[in-house]
């Protein structure tokens, strides 16, 4: 193929780590690369099912395995692009490639052939690595549908096409609607409670401010504007996004189709729905059971809220206005905790990106972990804002590379992410690369970046994933690093958010920027104090979306609705939070966890995974602490490495989990760590 001459996603880069040579990598190359590979590794799997010899893991397993290597490193890097940067080529890249994925993992999937010689492998001659991994994958084909006849098989393929062309239309449109429903403003005075480094942010050319959105609903600049108009124009802005204010970003004719077809293939596969589906694939297992756990912690959250809100309507009226709004809890949140001694506004000099970074974050995981990070200059990202670190163990052996990009500009995915650039398996002798992702305003030519607090929570957050892909002791790329069960890989990035709070790790990162003071240890241990200050607020906006998003996937192909808008308010009255005063984390209209794939039918997978968080955070305070350091110590970090962090879904997450606590983990552990119970 002449398009494919001097593809540099077709040619191995000869940079240390294998990091892509980004310079020479344009949109054009993307879909010439993947059909490449598609073909290259179809070929191989044609290779594989027709051999003449008995299946063994050499020539099943291993040759499967391999045959997957340049596909998976083309994605890796193109997936990096379309969510980083972002922009009309990439997009319509992504476009085009969906359904060809979508259709290649159909061919294995429905490959009899494929199937029967992994069924037919001794599993007495595999290590008990290769063995789980065999076990799993024939039940990912049987609930794949390789049991289908050839007409519904073919049926199936149409479905998962038409799928994945449609969510990838409605991850584009919400990202789109966060920048066609900005927030303008054209007098300063509406902006009172903004900093003066804010208003320079916003400020443009033309003599307005321009907010942008955040993928929540909620904005965290709610929490600072004093003018209640102010704070209902911003939210306003974010409710209406994707509802046809705008056609371009319209998503409600793509989510109800999205929820019929994903209705339609549950149906096909045998399921009563598709929130059936998805949870029989993950550690779950029962959607019952999942939508038992959603309406037993929010119920307690929503109580926890309604007296909050009495507090709060008492200083809405102390502060002249009728009534308490939606709008008005961050403001009113944010003032109490004022009260409590934790102005954010105050705090924000003490958590300068670059020391939360590299005191707070690798101070956190070289105590725990003996790892260390030296920057590396040389090794360039995709935008020279990208920054490199090595990670070395504590005696120099390098073990992955770890790049982060911090920083929102147009065109750029929503929120904050971890992924791989280049996944660490054993068997393609790689170290890994793994890539933090968060959308902080960028401040002017020699500002520092300030972060609030809650920006703080998702640094170690996505850290905290990072290190799951950093520490990936597997042989294959399918379950090494964060290839785990959706429902368990938030595990490690919850727990991680257990050193933000830390008092020596606190301490050591939230140095005011200008005077090098350190946050004064009242302070610290106010943080320390509040650690569930807010939880009622975050647990019911939290897990009103994810009911919704288990009502959208508990739908037959006849009961999809006609109005996007009718269907959440009745899914929401449903379930008993239907609470005006907070609306869900995610509007229908803009859930991308949900509607652009990835956690459909599964946003319920992090307050399931937080129960597993809850058990390990508690692990550390007890069992793990040394001489009252609260699990800060090499021993402890080093068994749930170890036992956890490096075993990927190389055996059963449970068993992971259990190898550490000893036992199962108990529902309740998350009403606790909420401060809920």
């Amino acid at each position: 193929m002449t398009e494919n001459v001097n593809n540099p996603l077709l040619t191995r880069s000869t940079l240390p780590y294998q990091l892509p040579v980004w310079e020479q990598i344009k949109p054009e190359h993307i879909v010439p690369a993947v059909k490449t590979a598609i073909a290259a590794t179809e070929a191989a799997w044609e290779r594989i099912a027709t051999q003449e010899a008995a299946p063994t893991v050499a020539n099943t397993v291993y040759e499967l395995h391999d045959a997957g290597r340049q596909l998976s490193e083309i994605l890796n890097i193109a997936f990096t692009l379309f969510s980083s940067i972002g922009g009309p080529e990439l997009e319509a890249a992504e476009a085009e490639i969906g359904p060809l994925l979508s259709a290649h993992d159909n061919t294995y999937r429905l490959d009899e052939r494929l199937y029967n010689r992994l069924a037919a492998i001794d599993l007495s001659d595999a290590d008990a690595e290769t063995a789980h991994y065999i076990k799993t994958e024939l039940l990912k084909f049987e609930q794949g549908g390789i049991k289908l006849d050839a007409a519904d098989k073919a049926k199936l393929r149409e479905l998962d096409a038409a799928i994945s062309e449609a969510e990838i239309a409605f991850s584009q449109r919400a990202t789109l609607a966060m920048s066609d429903n900005e927030v303008v403003f054209t007098d300063a005075a509406e902006l009172e409670g903004l900093s003066a480094e804010q208003l320079a942010a916003y400020e443009q050319a033309d003599g307005t401010w321009k907010l942008p959105l955040d993928n929540y609903t909620n904005q965290p600049v709610q929490a600072e504007l004093k003018l209640q108009a102010s704070r209902e124009k911003v939210l306003a802005a974010s409710l209406s996004r994707g509802l046809g204010e705008h056609e371009s970003s319209d998503t409600r004719e793509l989510i109800l189709r999205i929820a019929k077809l994903r209705a339609e293939r549950a149906a096909l596969l045998g399921y009563p729905y598709h929130a059936q589906a998805v949870a029989a694939a993950g550690m779950a297992q029962d959607s019952d059971a999942i939508m038992e756990l959603l309406r037993s912690v929010s119920s307690s959250a929503l109580a926890a809220a309604k007296q909050e809100a009495e507090r709060f309507k008492q200083l809405a009226a102390a502060d002249g206005l009728r009534e308490l709004r939606a709008a008005d809890w961050l403001f009113y949140e944010a003032k109490l905790r004022a009260e409590l001694g934790i102005d954010e506004s105050e705090l924000a000099p003490y958590f300068e990106l670059n020391s939360v970074v590299e005191r707070g974050l690798f101070f956190a995981a070289e105590k725990l972990y003996g790892i260390r990070f030296v920057p590396l200059p040389e090794l360039k990202g995709y935008l020279p804002s990208v920054k490199t670190w090595e990670v070395q163990e504590a005696d120099g052996t390098p073990i992955a590379l770890f790049q982060a990009d911090f920083f929102r500009r147009k065109g750029k995915s929503g929120g904050a992410w971890m992924h791989a650039i280049v996944e660490g398996a054993k068997r393609d002798g790689n170290l890994p690369v793994i890539m933090n992702n968060c959308n902080y305003p960028e401040p002017q030519s020699g500002e520092p970046c300030l972060l609030t607090w809650d920006h703080v929570i998702t640094l170690f957050h996505e850290f905290g994933h990072a290190l799951h892909g950093m520490f990936a002791d597997s042989q294959y790329r399918w379950t090494c690093g964060t290839n785990v069960a959706r429902d368990f890989v938030e595990a490690p990035s919850q727990f991680n958010e257990m050193w933000a709070y830390h008092p020596e790790v606190v301490a050591n990162y939230a140095v005011h920027y200008e005077t090098g003071e350190k946050l004064p240890a009242e302070t610290v241990q106010q943080l320390v104090d509040a650690a569930t200050f807010g939880q009622a607020f975050a647990t019911t906006e939290q897990l009103s979306a994810a009911l919704v998003d288990q009502l959208w996937h508990r739908l037959t192909p006849t009961e999809v609705p006609d109005d996007v808008a009718e269907f959440e308010a009745h899914a929401l009255r449903q379930v008993g939070m239907d609470y005006d005063l907070i609306p869900p984390r995610y509007r229908s209209a803009y859930f991308t966890h949900t509607f652009g794939g990835g956690y459909d039918a599964g946003y319920y997978s992090y307050v399931w995974a937080e129960v597993v968080a809850a058990e390990i955070e508690h692990w550390f305070r007890t069992v793990g602490a040394e001489n009252g350091d609260g699990g800060l110590n090499r021993a402890a970090g080093e068994k749930v490495r170890r036992e956890l962090l490096g075993r990927g879904s190389s055996r059963p997450e449970m068993d992971s989990v259990r190898a550490v606590l000893g036992r199962d983990p108990e529902p309740a552990a998350v009403l606790r760590r909420r401060g809920l119970n």
